[in-house]
Protein backbone atom coordinates (compact mmCIF):
# COMPACT_ATOMS: atom_id res chain seq x y z
CA UNK A 1 0.00 0.00 0.00
CA UNK A 2 1.35 3.43 -0.99
CA UNK A 3 1.89 6.06 1.73
CA UNK A 4 -1.37 7.61 2.88
CA UNK A 5 -2.18 11.13 1.76
CA UNK A 6 -3.38 12.73 5.00
CA UNK A 7 -5.22 15.60 3.30
CA UNK A 8 -8.68 13.92 3.65
CA UNK A 9 -8.20 13.92 7.43
CA UNK A 10 -7.36 17.63 7.60
CA UNK A 11 -10.09 18.53 5.09
CA UNK A 12 -12.63 16.53 7.11
CA UNK A 13 -11.60 18.13 10.41
CA UNK A 14 -11.59 21.66 9.00
CA UNK A 15 -14.92 21.08 7.29
CA UNK A 16 -16.53 19.52 10.37
CA UNK A 17 -15.33 22.24 12.75
CA UNK A 18 -16.51 25.03 10.44
CA UNK A 19 -19.84 23.34 9.70
CA UNK A 20 -20.40 22.70 13.42
CA UNK A 21 -19.84 26.36 14.24
CA UNK A 22 -22.36 27.30 11.54
CA UNK A 23 -24.94 24.79 12.79
CA UNK A 24 -24.37 25.85 16.40
CA UNK A 25 -25.31 29.44 15.63
CA UNK A 26 -28.08 28.58 13.15
CA UNK A 27 -29.51 25.76 15.26
CA UNK A 28 -29.60 27.84 18.42
CA UNK A 29 -31.20 30.76 16.61
CA UNK A 30 -33.81 28.52 14.98
CA UNK A 31 -34.57 26.70 18.25
CA UNK A 32 -34.91 29.96 20.22
CA UNK A 33 -37.16 31.45 17.53
CA UNK A 34 -39.30 28.29 17.34
CA UNK A 35 -39.59 28.02 21.12
CA UNK A 36 -41.48 31.33 21.33
CA UNK A 37 -44.04 30.39 18.69
CA UNK A 38 -47.01 28.05 18.50
CA UNK A 39 -49.64 27.24 15.92
CA UNK A 40 -50.35 24.82 13.09
CA UNK A 41 -47.87 26.55 10.78
CA UNK A 42 -45.03 25.60 13.13
CA UNK A 43 -45.47 21.95 12.12
CA UNK A 44 -44.50 22.96 8.59
CA UNK A 45 -41.53 24.91 9.93
CA UNK A 46 -40.36 21.87 11.90
CA UNK A 47 -40.75 19.75 8.79
CA UNK A 48 -38.54 22.11 6.78
CA UNK A 49 -35.89 22.27 9.50
CA UNK A 50 -35.83 18.47 9.88
CA UNK A 51 -36.05 17.62 6.18
CA UNK A 52 -32.29 16.99 5.72
CA UNK A 53 -32.53 14.39 8.48
CA UNK A 54 -35.04 12.22 6.59
CA UNK A 55 -34.05 12.82 2.98
CA UNK A 56 -31.28 10.70 1.45
CA UNK A 57 -28.01 12.70 1.47
CA UNK A 58 -27.77 12.45 -2.32
CA UNK A 59 -31.17 14.13 -2.62
CA UNK A 60 -30.03 16.89 -0.26
CA UNK A 61 -26.87 17.28 -2.33
CA UNK A 62 -28.84 17.45 -5.58
CA UNK A 63 -31.14 20.12 -4.16
CA UNK A 64 -28.11 22.10 -3.00
CA UNK A 65 -26.61 21.68 -6.48
CA UNK A 66 -29.79 23.12 -7.99
CA UNK A 67 -29.61 26.01 -5.54
CA UNK A 68 -25.91 26.84 -5.84
CA UNK A 69 -25.27 25.70 -9.42
CA UNK A 70 -24.56 28.13 -12.25
CA UNK A 71 -28.25 28.29 -13.14
CA UNK A 72 -29.55 28.20 -9.56
CA UNK A 73 -30.90 31.28 -7.78
CA UNK A 74 -27.96 31.59 -5.38
CA UNK A 75 -25.48 30.42 -7.98
CA UNK A 76 -26.45 33.25 -10.33
CA UNK A 77 -26.01 35.80 -7.56
CA UNK A 78 -22.57 34.40 -6.70
CA UNK A 79 -21.53 34.46 -10.37
CA UNK A 80 -22.41 38.14 -10.58
CA UNK A 81 -20.12 38.67 -7.60
CA UNK A 82 -17.37 36.72 -9.31
CA UNK A 83 -17.60 33.75 -6.96
CA UNK A 84 -18.72 30.15 -7.14
CA UNK A 85 -19.46 27.48 -4.54
CA UNK A 86 -19.88 24.23 -6.45
CA UNK A 87 -16.79 21.98 -6.44
CA UNK A 88 -14.95 24.04 -3.86
CA UNK A 89 -14.06 23.66 -0.17
CA UNK A 90 -16.95 25.93 0.95
CA UNK A 91 -19.26 23.44 -0.74
CA UNK A 92 -18.08 20.74 1.67
CA UNK A 93 -18.93 23.05 4.58
CA UNK A 94 -22.38 23.86 3.20
CA UNK A 95 -23.20 20.19 2.62
CA UNK A 96 -21.99 19.15 6.08
CA UNK A 97 -23.78 22.06 7.78
CA UNK A 98 -27.10 21.33 6.07
CA UNK A 99 -27.17 17.62 6.93
CA UNK A 100 -26.04 18.18 10.54
CA UNK A 101 -28.34 21.17 11.22
CA UNK A 102 -31.38 19.04 12.21
CA UNK A 103 -29.44 17.34 15.03
CA UNK A 104 -28.39 20.70 16.45
CA UNK A 105 -31.90 22.10 16.09
CA UNK A 106 -33.55 19.11 17.76
CA UNK A 107 -31.20 18.95 20.74
CA UNK A 108 -31.14 22.73 21.23
CA UNK A 109 -34.91 22.94 21.14
CA UNK A 110 -35.28 20.00 23.55
CA UNK A 111 -32.76 21.61 25.91
CA UNK A 112 -34.56 24.96 25.82
CA UNK A 113 -37.90 23.26 26.47
CA UNK A 114 -36.48 21.78 29.68
CA UNK A 115 -35.81 25.23 31.13
CA UNK A 116 -38.58 26.45 33.45
CA UNK A 117 -40.44 29.20 31.58
CA UNK A 118 -41.01 31.03 34.90
CA UNK A 119 -37.36 32.12 34.77
CA UNK A 120 -38.01 33.79 31.43
CA UNK A 121 -41.18 35.49 32.61
CA UNK A 122 -39.48 36.80 35.74
CA UNK A 123 -36.63 38.26 33.69
CA UNK A 124 -39.03 39.91 31.24
CA UNK A 125 -41.02 41.35 34.15
CA UNK A 126 -37.79 42.94 35.42
CA UNK A 127 -37.30 44.57 32.02
CA UNK A 128 -34.78 42.22 30.45
CA UNK A 129 -34.67 42.19 26.65
CA UNK A 130 -35.24 38.98 24.70
CA UNK A 131 -31.52 38.78 23.92
CA UNK A 132 -30.70 39.20 27.61
CA UNK A 133 -33.20 36.50 28.55
CA UNK A 134 -31.68 34.12 26.02
CA UNK A 135 -27.99 34.81 26.67
CA UNK A 136 -28.12 35.15 30.47
CA UNK A 137 -30.79 32.59 31.39
CA UNK A 138 -31.83 30.22 28.61
CA UNK A 139 -28.42 29.45 27.15
CA UNK A 140 -26.54 28.77 30.44
CA UNK A 141 -29.33 26.49 31.69
CA UNK A 142 -29.68 24.68 28.37
CA UNK A 143 -25.96 24.50 27.68
CA UNK A 144 -25.46 20.77 28.53
CA UNK A 145 -28.01 19.79 25.90
CA UNK A 146 -26.58 22.29 23.43
CA UNK A 147 -23.10 20.85 23.94
CA UNK A 148 -24.41 17.35 23.31
CA UNK A 149 -26.02 18.56 20.10
CA UNK A 150 -22.77 20.22 19.07
CA UNK A 151 -20.83 16.96 19.49
CA UNK A 152 -23.46 14.96 17.58
CA UNK A 153 -23.49 17.57 14.81
CA UNK A 154 -19.71 17.38 14.53
CA UNK A 155 -19.83 13.60 14.27
CA UNK A 156 -22.55 13.81 11.60
CA UNK A 157 -20.59 16.41 9.64
CA UNK A 158 -17.48 14.24 9.85
CA UNK A 159 -19.31 11.32 8.26
CA UNK A 160 -21.13 13.23 5.53
CA UNK A 161 -20.71 11.69 2.08
CA UNK A 162 -23.64 11.87 -0.35
CA UNK A 163 -24.39 15.59 -0.25
CA UNK A 164 -20.68 16.44 -0.23
CA UNK A 165 -19.98 14.32 -3.30
CA UNK A 166 -22.89 15.88 -5.18
CA UNK A 167 -22.05 19.50 -4.33
CA UNK A 168 -18.26 19.48 -3.85
CA UNK A 169 -17.12 16.48 -5.86
CA UNK A 170 -13.89 14.56 -5.32
CA UNK A 171 -10.98 16.97 -5.71
CA UNK A 172 -7.86 15.58 -3.97
CA UNK A 173 -6.42 18.02 -1.46
CA UNK A 174 -9.46 20.29 -1.74
CA UNK A 175 -12.83 18.55 -1.28
CA UNK A 176 -11.87 14.88 -0.76
CA UNK A 177 -13.03 14.16 2.80
CA UNK A 178 -12.55 10.87 4.66
CA UNK A 179 -15.87 9.30 3.50
CA UNK A 180 -15.10 10.25 -0.10
CA UNK A 181 -11.57 8.86 0.25
CA UNK A 182 -13.06 5.59 1.51
CA UNK A 183 -15.49 5.37 -1.39
CA UNK A 184 -12.89 5.95 -4.08
CA UNK A 185 -10.39 3.66 -2.38
CA UNK A 186 -12.98 0.88 -2.62
CA UNK A 187 -13.68 1.85 -6.25
CA UNK A 188 -9.96 1.48 -6.96
CA UNK A 189 -9.92 -1.91 -5.16
CA UNK A 190 -7.52 -0.48 -2.57
CA UNK A 191 -9.09 -2.26 0.39
CA UNK A 192 -6.22 -1.61 2.78
CA UNK A 193 -6.45 2.14 2.27
CA UNK A 194 -10.23 2.04 2.69
CA UNK A 195 -9.87 0.05 5.93
CA UNK A 196 -7.26 2.51 7.23
CA UNK A 197 -9.56 5.47 6.62
CA UNK A 198 -12.51 3.59 8.15
CA UNK A 199 -10.50 2.94 11.30
CA UNK A 200 -9.48 6.59 11.55
CA UNK A 201 -13.10 7.70 11.16
CA UNK A 202 -14.29 5.13 13.74
CA UNK A 203 -11.63 6.19 16.27
CA UNK A 204 -12.54 9.88 15.97
CA UNK A 205 -16.28 9.17 16.25
CA UNK A 206 -15.86 6.81 19.21
CA UNK A 207 -13.66 9.36 20.99
CA UNK A 208 -16.35 12.01 20.56
CA UNK A 209 -19.15 9.74 21.76
CA UNK A 210 -17.09 8.43 24.68
CA UNK A 211 -16.25 11.98 25.71
CA UNK A 212 -19.93 12.91 25.60
CA UNK A 213 -20.86 9.82 27.65
CA UNK A 214 -18.29 10.37 30.39
CA UNK A 215 -19.02 14.09 30.56
CA UNK A 216 -22.75 13.41 30.92
CA UNK A 217 -22.11 10.73 33.55
CA UNK A 218 -19.80 13.06 35.49
CA UNK A 219 -22.51 15.72 35.57
CA UNK A 220 -25.04 13.28 37.04
CA UNK A 221 -22.53 12.08 39.66
CA UNK A 222 -21.87 15.69 40.76
CA UNK A 223 -25.60 16.14 41.25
Amino acid sequence: MAPIDWSPLWISLETSVTATLVTLVAGLAAAAWRERRTGAAMALVDGIFLLPLVLPPTVVGFLLLLLFGRHGPLGKVLLRLGATVVFSWPATVIAAAVVSFPLMYLTARAALEQVDSRFFEAARTLGASEWRVFSAIALPLAWPGVLAGTILSFARALGEFGATLMLAGNIPGKTATIPIAIYFAVEADDVQRAVAWCLIDVVISLALLAGLYYWTRARWVRR
